[in-house]
Order: C-alpha cells, then structure tokens, then sequence
C-alpha cells in the first residue's frame, strides 16, 4: 500500500478544476481562502506570487505555486503593482481571452490554475505538515515526471476539447498533485530539512513500514508488538521512532485512520454502517459511532447526509 497515495485519496472530495489563464501587464489578482488547494504553474512569461505572509515568489517558465490549504494570495506582473482588480476563483479559472490579453499587449504570462477540493474536516497530518506555498522551480535534469506532467496539461488545456479530453484531464491533475507531493518530500529529505515530520517518515525504512501494514489493513486489531515487527524493531524502539516522526503514537495514528477510511467509505459508497465499522475494526457499531463523532463532530450517518450534498462533484 503506497501511503501518499492512499492518504490524497482519502482527502480528496469531488472533481479536480483547472484551466488556462493569459494575463497582461500591469495586472494583479486577488485570490481570497478557499477550501481547495490551488496550484499556479507558469507555461510561458513570468509573474509574482504575493503570499499573504512572507516575500513575493518570483514564478518563471516551468515554475509550480501549491497551495495546500488554499490560503489567500495575489498574482501580479510586478509586487509593486496596486491591486484594482475583484477578486478571482481558483475553482472558476477562465483562459483570459474575455480581455486581459490583445494585439497590442501580448500576454506577459501563460499559465495553468487550478484546485482541488480536499475534506477540510479532518485534514490528514501528512497535509497539515505542508508550508502555506511550496515553489517548486524547474531545474534541468529535476522533477522531469512533473514537468512531463505539467506538458501534458498545457497541451490538452491549450485548444478546443477533443475526444477522451475530460477523463485524460482528471487522470492527468491527479498524477500532478502527486508529483507535486513526491517531489516537495523529495527536495525535503534531500536538503536535510526533514529529520522529523512526514518527509521523514515517508522515507524512513521502519516508520514506513508499519504506515503501510497500518494503511493495506486498517480493519486489523494491530498491537504496537506487531507494528514493531512490521518495522523489525522492538517494541520500545518502534514506539518512540514512529511518535517522533509521525508526532502521533502507533496507536492512535491506526485510529486515527480508521475514522479517516471510514469517512471516505461514508463519502463514497452506500454500504451499511454497521459494515463500514467492521471494515475498520469495530465489532460494535456504538463504539464505531463514537469514536467517528469523537473525530468528526458528528455520527456517521449525519456526516454522510452531510456528505452527499456537500461533495457532490461538479
């Protein structure tokens, strides 16, 4: 079981946006928060991005903006330039042919935009881990899967829909919020940056270990002795190496993801509570209730209620 993967699918609620923008000089956009996490990648031209704390990112060809928690954040041609323009959407993107570009002012940016809808209720510890922006430049010979990615896009976003455009899309932005991922916790175990966090324990033989044993078995009544043989340490050892990486003991990390699969379960299908709890390792469909409401504010049922007409893709 691939962790990272399984934790993106696990968060991720209805159906990724994206689209293709073309804006002029002087232009400065304001992005008010949103519950998505945004991308920005620049195809061609530069740009500013103006984070709402911290320096302006100066953005060149090739260059990825993510935002993780969707916080607010301007795009200017110039940090200098005064903000005049409304607001902009992540999720509403346009491709800039409604008069931000001309013949006699050609764009000074091309760029892909977009967002994904992410469950914010309980967001998972691996994205909370993640800064307010991560820039990741393009560099010869670095990230070649996500600048393949990010070519990829810029073709099928680049003219008039043709056929197998929308699944090729969805496939294409779900393989970019992972290279995306991949290769932030790459650059973070590289530069030395992650002696703990979820960069560290991704990459950690032990902790890794037991996260997949936990992740492929959820529904298993895991003892911390077997966790520790997953990661062919000892009880002891095992337990203070995955708390100090992960920030969670064993234990309560497994429980803690029961409730998480059990809300995508929730979510995505029709199975019947009582079946989802035994999914997770509850023969007590109470005791499931609980713990579920003691995570998510709510008991099962009313979150799924809650689900189905808040997530409903687009």
């Amino acid at each position: 079981m691939d962790v990272l993967s399984d934790v993106v699918s696990a968060a991720r609620t209805g159906r990724p946006h994206s689209g293709r923008v073309a804006r002029s000089a002087p232009f400065a956009q304001r992005f008010p928060p949103v519950a998505s996490a945004g991308f920005h990648i620049v195809l061609q031209g530069t740009c500013w991005l103006l984070p709402s704390q911290g320096e302006p990112v100066a953005l060149g060809p090739g260059d990825v903006a993510f935002l993780p928690r969707g916080s607010a954040h301007g795009l200017a041609d110039d940090p200098s330039t005064p903000v005049s323009e409304p607001p902009a959407t992540l999720t509403g993107v346009h491709d800039g042919r409604d008069g931000d570009t001309s013949a006699d002012r050609p764009p000074t940016v091309v760029m892909l935009c977009g967002a994904y809808l992410l469950d914010g209720s309980a967001p998972h510890p691996l994205l909370n881990d993640l800064p307010e922006v991560i820039h990741l430049p393009t560099r010869v010979g670095r990230h070649r899967e996500l600048s393949a990615a990010v070519e990829l896009l810029g073709v099928e976003l680049a003219g008039n829909a043709r056929p197998g455009s929308d699944t090729i899309l969805l496939t294409l932005l779900d393989l970019l919020l992972l290279y995306i991922l991949r290769a932030w916790f790459e650059q973070q175990r590289t530069s030395g940056h992650s002696a703990t966090g979820w960069a560290a324990a991704l990459h950690d033989p032990a902790v890794a270990a037991a996260l997949r044993a936990i992740h492929q078995d959820p529904g298993r009544q895991w003892t911390v002795e077997e966790l520790g043989a997953q990661a062919r340490l000892s009880r002891a050892a095992f337990a203070r190496r995955f708390t100090h990486l992960v920030g969670q003991p064993p234990l309560t990390y497994l429980t803690w993801w029961r409730m998480t699969t059990a809300a995508r379960l929730l979510r995505t299908s029709d199975a019947p509570v009582n079946t989802i709890a035994r999914q997770v390792g509850y023969s007590s469909q109470y005791t499931f209730a609980h713990a579920f409401k003691r995570q998510y504010g709510s008991p099962p049922g009313t979150y799924r209620n809650h689900a189905g007409r808040s997530t409903t893709p687009a």
